[in-house]
């Protein structure tokens, strides 16, 4: 299975899968869009096999393109591991100061956003598809984790994983308008006249609004492949039948 690791060390381990046509499904992880269930069940074990975990340790949010975020607890382990009705509902970031637990983003095309505190221990994963960073959903959780978890701010490393690149990401006015209206993602716009399109760069708006909450710019990597361009990538946009990348995290105790 391929499995991209963006963080692997003694405390850390952090990565998305990616798309593999040796694998079921070509590797696809969601249950929520896929031929057969144990495809992705068999899959997601492959992943907590070379995380030295198991699926039960997973925790999974159903995502709904909201800003609800979810503190995850000992009791929550296994939601959505292996069945979706079980998943964290309505939700589309988690976090939790618990070792072992196998925190999941999913997505095709959307930025996920992958973080970790490196003093108190706190892990999180967040799934930011056009919407999600219009609305706020990772600037509204690093606000709560600052105001409600006694986080500084300083102390989060971000990793934003594989997601549709500017060149691929083109809307009209109206989604453009949206954007323009956060007052600070007009540098990771521009306009082609040939289509009347306009193009936006979403990982690098979500990689502003990190600098905003006060994570310094250094501390913030961006994966520059684009999920439509890269083989190796799942494209909603490309193919609304497309399985989808699981991000995770995991603190190791």
């Amino acid at each position: 299975m391929k499995i991209k690791k963006y963080v692997d060390n003694k405390r850390i381990i952090a990565g998305m899968t990616m798309k593999d046509g040796e694998e079921l499904e070509q590797g696809n992880t969601a249950l929520h869009v896929c031929i057969n269930p144990e495809h992705v069940l068999k899959n997601r074990k492959k992943l907590a096999t070379s995380l030295s975990s198991v699926i039960d340790n997973f925790v999974c949010a159903n995502q709904t393109h909201s800003v609800h975020f979810h503190r995850v607890t000992l009791e929550d382990k296994g939601r959505g591991a292996t069945a979706k009705d079980t998943a964290i509902a309505d939700t589309d970031a988690l976090y939790t100061f618990e070792p072992n637990i196998v925190l999941s983003c999913f997505t095709a095309d959307c930025v996920p956003v992958i973080f970790y505190n490196k003093v108190n221990g706190l892990i999180g994963v967040i799934h930011s598809g056009w919407q999600g960073t219009i609305k706020g959903v990772t600037p509204k959780l690093f606000t709560h984790l600052k105001e409600m978890e006694n986080c500084n701010p300083s102390d989060f490393h971000v990793q934003i994983g594989a997601a549709l690149s500017q060149e691929k990401f083109e809307v009209d006015s109206d989604v453009y308008e949206k954007f323009n209206d956060l007052g600070y993602a007009n540098d990771y716009m521009y306009y082609k006249k040939s289509t009347n399109k306009y193009h936006i760069d979403n990982q690098l708006t979500v990689k502003k609004q990190c600098e905003l909450a006060g994570i310094p710019s250094d501390q913030i990597t961006i994966d520059p492949t684009c999920t439509f361009l890269s083989p190796d990538g799942f494209s909603y946009r490309e193919d609304k039948q497309a399985g989808r990348h699981l991000s995770f995290i995991m603190r190791k105790e």
